[in-house]
């Protein structure tokens, strides 16, 4: 079981990347999925999520306005839009299944580095 998040890269500040984690091994379909974030030297933290139907979504303050989290089931992948990065938003990000704003089991994979230069 693998989650692959991908989409990074080296953008400028008021740029966009758009994310996406995609699962294989088994379906997240009835999981609550969210993205995650971790900068050098600092601790993971909750970045979004997304319901399983979709219809409910919510994010940390510092990125709300900016990101948008998406899935399509269909294709077992998560997606995470963000727009206007800031360099503080640089960190590897991860996805993973997530009950509130804490990831569950262990599927962390390698997650993708975005790196946001001012």
């Amino acid at each position: 079981v693998q989650l692959q998040a991908s989409g990074g890269g080296l953008v400028q500040a008021g740029g966009s990347l758009r994310l996406s984690c995609a699962a294989s091994g088994r379906t997240f379909d009835s999981y609550t999925m969210g993205w995650f974030r971790q900068a050098p030297g600092k601790e993971r933290e909750f970045v979004a999520a997304i319901s399983w139907s979709s219809g409910y979504t919510y994010y940390a303050d510092s990125v709300k306005g900016r990101f948008t989290i998406s899935r399509d089931n269909a294709k077992n992948t998560v997606y995470l839009q963000m727009n206007s990065l800031k360099p503080e938003d640089t960190a590897v990000y991860y996805c993973a299944p997530v009950v509130g704003r804490e990831g569950i089991g262990n599927y962390w994979g390698q997650g993708t580095q975005v790196t946001v230069s001012s």
